[in-house]
């Protein structure tokens, strides 16, 4: 099924100054849907889901946080931060006219959801949280992430020529997640290592008191043998929220590359959320799925 595709901007205002954010619209209708991309990466990764998920009817929209994707970059770590990612969201929301959304994402998208569903409860239909970054992720993180921002800050030719090099190879000839790749090294090198400060320095998740406080219905995903997402944060998440639907997956390769299982799941997940007539509870059931 052919679902429209429009994309879209809006601004947002911080002490740095007016900033542009852009998105991409799938489908139409009132039953809204936000997905958000990994750290550094852009929406366009969320573009097999959003198809899959608006051709069942809803309304999706994958969205580039500042400093991403096609998104204003400034060099500036004081503007990155998971709270200031949550207000983008409810801005975009704002911006869209949409009550209420399932909100969505991976690694620092899923991070992101649960911030919004701590700081603007009453907009969110839903979660879907794959691979959130908690507790147990903090040495794998660091290790990953920190000699990527001293290298883009002391020695900015690194990313610099990473940025170059991309640019060079049209998205068109190479596999989705190849492009995928290319987009994520498409960053200056100021900007590649303010939003490493920000998000690495800064509140990484809410605090598990804020997020056993979530009443929103959540799908979670969690992958094994993943140290930067391991699966015992998944696991604990699962365990501090109300209601809950958890699904293992095979690998942090599954909804990449054999989607079907957990997008089926997703999108009956999301149309549920939007055919509740009451709201979820704190004494709703909660399944377990290993």
């Amino acid at each position: 099924m052919l679902v429209s595709e429009r994309i879209g901007q809006f601004f947002v205002e911080s002490d740095g100054g007016r900033d542009r954010l852009e998105y991409t619209e799938y489908g139409a209708g009132d039953e809204w849907v936000v997905l958000l991309h990994g750290l550094l990466m852009p929406r366009r990764m969320q573009q097999p889901l959003a198809r899959a998920m608006a051709a069942q009817g809803l309304h999706v929209v994958t969205l580039d946080l500042l400093g991403h994707g096609r998104s204003d970059q400034p060099a500036d770590p004081l503007v990155y931060s998971m709270t200031s990612f949550g207000e983008q969201v409810v801005a975009l929301l704002d911006h869209l006219g949409a009550e209420q959304a399932v909100i969505g994402g991976t690694s620092l998208g899923a991070n992101v959801s649960l911030e919004v569903a701590v700081i603007a409860p009453e907009r969110v239909k839903g979660l879907i949280v794959e691979m959130p970054v908690l507790n147990h992720a903090l040495v794998a993180g660091i290790l990953a992430f920190v000699p990527i921002m001293l290298a883009a800050r002391y020695l900015p030719f690194t990313a610099n020529t990473l940025q170059k090099l991309s640019r060079s190879v049209p998205r068109g000839i190479v596999p989705f997640w190849a492009g995928i790749g290319l987009d994520t090294v498409d960053h200056r090198a100021d900007s590649i290592a303010s939003v490493l400060h920000g998000v690495i320095f800064g509140r990484l998740a809410p605090s598990s008191s804020q997020r056993r406080r979530i009443h929103a219905p959540v799908f979670l995903v969690g992958h094994p043998i993943d140290p930067i997402h391991p699966f015992v944060d998944a696991d604990m998440l699962a365990a501090e929220l109300p209601n809950v639907r958890f699904e293992r997956a095979t690998s942090i390769l599954e909804w990449r590359f054999r989607p079907d299982r957990l997008t089926a799941a997703a999108a009956d997940f999301a149309l549920d959320c939007w055919r509740v007539a009451a709201p979820a509870t704190a004494t709703a059931k909660r399944t377990r799925k290993r």
